[in-house]
């Protein structure tokens, strides 16, 4: 798990809609966060890469990621949130794919196969109606 350092992180502060009554015209509580992922020396390159495909739509073309947080009534608490969201992003970004080898299947296993295949087929046939040489 990495975590990310509070100076590689930018915050931006403006006001937010929603809940807070005449609060909300007067106080910055909305918070945008900026993430320069490609300049960012705590990630390793894996990372960097993975995190950028996460990132999705929040990633700019200069690859910075940016998350806006508003769910709150305070700008610390939205600060949290914004945070979290990208420790989330980083956490998952940080687990390397399992990659699946093929394989094939060994000849016993397909004659396995091909015995039980043959064996289902004459129980099924032995349900029909019976000819008259029966």
């Amino acid at each position: 798990m990495t975590a990310i350092p509070e100076d590689e992180l930018e915050f931006r502060f403006f006001r937010a809609g929603g809940p807070g009554g005449q609060n909300v015209n007067k106080v910055s509580t909305a918070v945008q966060m900026r993430f320069d992922v490609v300049n960012s020396p705590s990630l390793k390159e894996g990372q960097k890469q993975r995190l950028m495909k996460l990132a999705g739509s929040r990633l700019t073309q200069d690859g910075i990621i940016l998350i806006t947080a508003v769910r709150h009534r305070t700008q610390e608490r939205n600060r949290a949130d914004a945070i979290e969201r990208l420790q989330a992003m980083v956490d998952e970004a940080a687990v390397a794919p399992i990659y699946r080898v093929p394989t094939r299947p060994t000849k016993a296993s397909k004659e396995r196969r091909l015995v039980a295949k043959s064996h289902r087929s004459g129980i099924k046939s032995g349900r029909g109606k019976p000819t008259p040489g029966d």
